[in-house]
């Protein structure tokens, strides 16, 4: 039960990010899956006992993987999937308490939080950017040998069976 409230509340708060963000209508849903799916990985493996750095580079990893999925399967940037996904991962609580600690003349505290949140920040963005060198590693060894024109071709064809 406490998984499948993880994954609701995760997408809905994603959902509602694309939203924000202005993402297009149709994509919104998609948006939400992209999110809910980063936050149950993150959820799982921080849940089995990796520490939450680790946890963030692997949910962005996954999160990175599926909105180049969709951003492919519905002809959109990637960027509208990958924004709003990684939005429950960014550790927005962490820093706000590195914020009130400092303020608070805490400074071992506040260094100590700063840090984590620097260390999750990073780690977000290592995550999305492997699974995209990873994935255009992929795509080359796919289309080795292939001309743009080739491509382009085989594209056409592939949109044109689907009419």
């Amino acid at each position: 039960m406490e998984y499948i409230l993880q994954i609701i509340f995760s997408f809905i708060f994603t959902a509602c990010f694309g939203v924000i963000f202005n993402a297009p209508t149709k994509a919104i849903p998609y948006c939400g899956i992209v999110g809910a799916i980063g936050w149950i990985v993150y959820y799982l493996i921080n849940h089995i006992g990796v520490q939450e750095v680790q946890a963030s580079f692997v949910g962005a990893f996954v999160v990175a993987i599926v909105a180049q999925i969709f951003a492919r399967r519905f002809k959109m940037p990637m960027i509208i999937f990958n924004v709003s996904g990684i939005i429950p991962l960014v550790p927005g609580g962490i820093a706000y308490n590195t914020m009130r600690n400092i303020m608070e003349l805490d400074y071992n505290l506040g260094i100590q939080n700063g840090m984590r949140a620097f260390m999750i920040s990073g780690a977000v963005a290592m995550g999305l950017v492997f699974a995209e060198v990873i994935t255009q590693l992929v795509m080359r060894t796919f289309n080795k040998g292939k001309t743009s024109m080739q491509s382009f071709a085989r594209a056409k064809r592939r949109t044109q069976k689907f009419k």
